[in-house]
């Protein structure tokens, strides 16, 4: 063969096995479960008019509802929001990736038509999807079975799936069964704290949605969404913001909630007993969905561009900002749809209102260090109200304190055994007293004893 002659092709053809490893080995198993329930939301929004899913809309979607069952035996998802039809399945349900050509719902979470085959093969390897839904004026129902092993055994071109004819279901929807699981989901689903943690997430991250009246049940217990709320007085208001981006020719609502949702500590030293801090922080959505949750770093902006890292002193705060687009291409998620694309325009334009409502809580924490006393009866006034209760077009407020003059303190930090300091708390008045109240106590106890009262 002289040189620069070609006569051979080095293959270079995909296999299935290779696809299935790679689309399941970088997602968790709870991430597959949260990309089967996307599917039946955005399914449940077509049918309440697809629209934007922001603060203002009054979409009712109580109709429609999501059921949940996992076991070390099998997994199952069944709803009644409006199915797929036999073109979807046909033409792009099943495909690896979109189509350029391939059109998108509106408002919809799911953007790269991979997320139904990563959940299933993350799952398991007996599949069984069933779809009932009015197509063309005709209620149909068809069944895709599938059985990954048999499928994996031969590579070559069309990688499709049987499609059969099947019973209707009750009502317009689409089930998914996997009846052999794999041994990790076996595993989680032996385990009662993965299925806590699981119900706290959906809770978490489909608030938006089930606040609307969307019912989402797992192993047949309801899942109610968190009930986020901000503290509003004369003194304190909740900021309300919204504004209109663009990018790629691609319109995107931008809006933004944020103020004091629980008072803040007396003092900022860490104390183990308080986990309250869990919750508070910079909260993202993309298109209804809680992709970065209660967040304290970076991502939110925490310890950058003049921004302090998160400290104790500043819990109590509570931000969301939600982006809003027709196609979900235009929105700053990343594929796991469980972070925020920090490189976006869109949420890089964000980021300087989230900082002006964020530098305010900081300046007046700081303050509130030096005016404690009043503070706390100011804070006092400030009553919980839901946050699609808060004015629209409306600047954070807090009051002005006035700083006083008070004698120079100083920490102190010691570690001791928590059975002893249980017993001393018990001896001072309760098992239960925390940590830094038994310090206190002690110290003056011990002061009184050996200084004397002055």
């Amino acid at each position: 063969m002289a040189i620069g002659e070609t006569t051979q092709k080095a293959i270079a053809n995909p296999t299935k096995e290779f696809f299935v490893t790679m689309i399941t080995r970088d997602i968790t198993l709870e991430d597959c479960i949260l990309d089967l329930i996307d599917n039946s939301v955005d399914g449940a929004w077509r049918g309440a008019g697809s629209r934007p899913v922001g603060f203002s809309e009054e979409a009712d979607l109580s109709r429609y509802s999501i059921s949940i069952n996992v076991s070390p035996k099998s997994f199952r998802i069944l709803d009644n929001c409006g199915g797929m039809t036999l073109n979807d399945a046909v033409n792009h349900a099943f495909s690896f990736g979109r189509r350029s050509t391939e059109e998108y719902d509106d408002y919809s979470i799911g953007v790269y038509g991979i997320g139904m085959k990563r959940a299933v093969f993350k799952l398991g390897t007996d599949i069984k999807i069933r779809s009932t839904a009015v197509d063309e004026g005709k209620r149909l129902a068809f069944a895709v079975p599938i059985n990954v092993a048999r499928w994996l055994a031969n590579d070559a071109p069309p990688w499709d799936f049987d499609i059969a004819e099947d019973e209707a279901l009750a009502e317009d929807g689409v089930e998914i069964t996997v009846t052999t699981l794999n041994g990790g989901s076996v595993r989680s689903f032996e385990s009662p704290s993965f299925v806590q943690n699981l119900r706290r997430t959906i809770a978490r991250d489909y608030t938006l949605h089930l606040n609307r009246g969307l019912k989402i049940l797992l192993n047949d217990e309801p899942i109610a969404g968190a009930l986020i709320e901000l503290r509003q007085s004369d003194e304190f208001v909740p900021m309300r913001d919204e504004y209109e981006d663009e990018i790629d020719g691609e319109r995107v609502l931008v809006e933004l909630i944020a103020g004091m949702a629980a008072l803040p500590p007396d003092n900022s030293d860490p104390d183990e007993q308080d986990d309250g801090d869990k919750r508070f922080g910079w909260y993202v959505a993309c298109n209804g969905r809680i992709v970065l949750a209660a967040d304290k770093t970076t991502l939110s902006g925490w310890g950058t561009d003049g921004w302090p890292l998160w400290h104790r002193q500043y819990s109590g705060f509570l931000g969301i900002i939600v982006f809003t687009a027709a196609h979900a291409t235009a929105l700053p998620l990343t594929t796991t749809k469980r972070s925020v694309e920090t490189s976006s325009e869109v949420y890089r334009r964000a980021r300087p209102r989230m900082r002006e409502v964020t530098r305010q809580w900081i300046d007046y924490t700081n303050a509130r260090k030096q005016a404690l006393e009043e503070a706390k009866q100011r804070e006092a006034g400030a009553a919980s109200i839901s946050i699609y209760a808060v004015n629209r077009k409306t600047p954070v407020k807090l009051p002005l304190l006035t700083p006083r003059q008070t004698e120079r303190v100083g920490n102190i930090a010691y570690a001791v055994p928590i059975s002893r300091l249980r017993t001393l708390g018990k001896a001072l008045g309760s098992i239960n007293m925390p940590y830094r109240e038994i310090g206190t106590k002690s110290f003056d106890y011990t002061y009184e004893n050996l200084v004397g009262g002055e």
